[in-house]
């Protein structure tokens, strides 16, 4: 049963990166305490906390200290021990249960769900070793690129094979347990949404995304998308389609691909606020964060509306200098540091979020201020 969680009540976070200081400071706004499990002395999320565990996330103990301060928790990140989640939403208040996490964690079973909610995905097989794959890879045919089952983010645990030529390039993969192998999909952009859901079965979608990637890591995220109304359309619903399949509470980033046809193909599936709907921080009427704190806490959700086109960069280590070097040029970007101490390259820092009324010149002042340079 859906409980109402009031200001002043506690809010438990397992995870203290940016993600959950973000949810933290949102739930702040709105007078909740924060409790947070890291194992991290200090982490983004701990700097801003009530309370602090500092603890590995499968310690059970830890976990049981979270659900005695907390009343209720939620997660900022999927990697996160399924058993334990699972155990702790026995005496705890976990609304969006262990079972999204279970899904979403494990490739073969987050695209088994994702056709089972009867929304495009691409082909795709499942090996469990590198002679299996050699045995089934014509059904998916090259290109084509294999996936670690479980782990893998910003473009880790995977290879891109060509040819036959190029099957062992794969075998180590195999070493992490089973693989899905996909069907490489030709696409033209690549967007994201990020669906909100309650326990009365509220929804509410951010406008969508455009995602720019460098290096396999998200660099600009493009609001509203420039694709056909048609696409925002279809995206918008297999986003809703596929959180009511899951009984989703709380918050899924549903990442897809635009095909040139005017069609989409699902890729992934991120059970928790995306880097790529931080641009609703300032632009939109709710935030993802706001909303997700909302959806948990049994609160009736706000329909999202985009103030302007919005633009979001992300700040990696490399970044941080010239960024700083550069504030005094550009009092129009919104600057957010996630204040993690050491300033390593490709480790995401911050974020810059612009709103703009002319999307084209601001993408160019991005690129001309030197900071994202290669």
């Amino acid at each position: 049963m859906m409980k109402t969680i009031s200001p002043g009540q506690t809010i438990g976070i397992i995870g203290g990166g940016q993600l959950g200081r973000m949810m933290a400071l949102a739930a702040k706004e709105a007078g909740f305490k924060i409790a947070v499990l890291d194992p991290a002395m200090e982490s983004p999320c701990g700097q801003i906390a009530d309370i602090q565990i500092v603890a590995p996330y499968n310690d059970q103990s830890a976990l049981e200290e979270l659900a005695d301060v907390s009343d209720v928790i939620t997660y900022e990140f999927e990697n996160i021990d399924y058993e334990g989640l699972k155990r702790l939403a026995e005496y705890a208040y976990l609304p969006q249960g262990a079972e999204l996490v279970r899904i979403t964690q494990n490739r073969i079973t987050e695209k088994a769900e994702i056709r089972q909610a009867g929304v495009p995905v691409a082909n795709y097989i499942v090996a469990t070793s590198i002679v299996e794959l050699k045995a089934c890879i014509a059904e998916v045919g090259f290109p084509c690129i294999v996936k670690t089952a479980y782990g893998g983010y910003d473009g880790k645990g995977q290879v891109k094979l060509e040819s036959h030529a190029d099957l062992m390039l794969a075998a180590p993969l195999f070493d992490y347990g089973a693989c899905v192998a996909e069907a490489y999909v030709p696409f033209v952009k690549e967007i994201s949404v990020i669906v909100q859901r309650n326990g009365n079965g509220e929804t509410y979608c951010l406008p969508v995304g455009e995602n720019i990637h460098k290096d396999h890591i998200l660099h600009e995220t493009i609001v509203p998308a420039r694709v056909s109304e048609a696409i925002l359309t279809q995206a918008t619903e297999a986003a809703e389609q596929i959180a009511d399949h899951l009984q989703l509470i709380g918050t899924l980033a549903v990442e897809m691909f635009v095909l040139k046809d005017d069609s989409i193909v699902i890729n992934e599936l991120a059970p928790r606020p995306h880097n790529s709907g931080h641009y609703s921080i300032e632009g939109s009427t709710i935030s993802q964060f706001h909303q997700h704190v909302r959806a948990i806490c049994g609160w009736p959700l706000r329909k999202p509306v985009l103030h302007q086109p919005t633009v979001m960069v992300n700040v990696l280590g490399e970044h941080v200098v010239p960024l700083s070097n550069a504030i005094s040029k550009y009092p129009d970007w919104s600057i957010h540091l996630y204040g993690k101490e050491e300033a390593k390259t490709k480790r995401k820092m911050g974020h810059v979020t612009i709103l703009t009324n002319d999307l084209n010149q601001t993408l160019q002042e991005i690129e001309h201020s030197g900071i994202w340079s290669e």
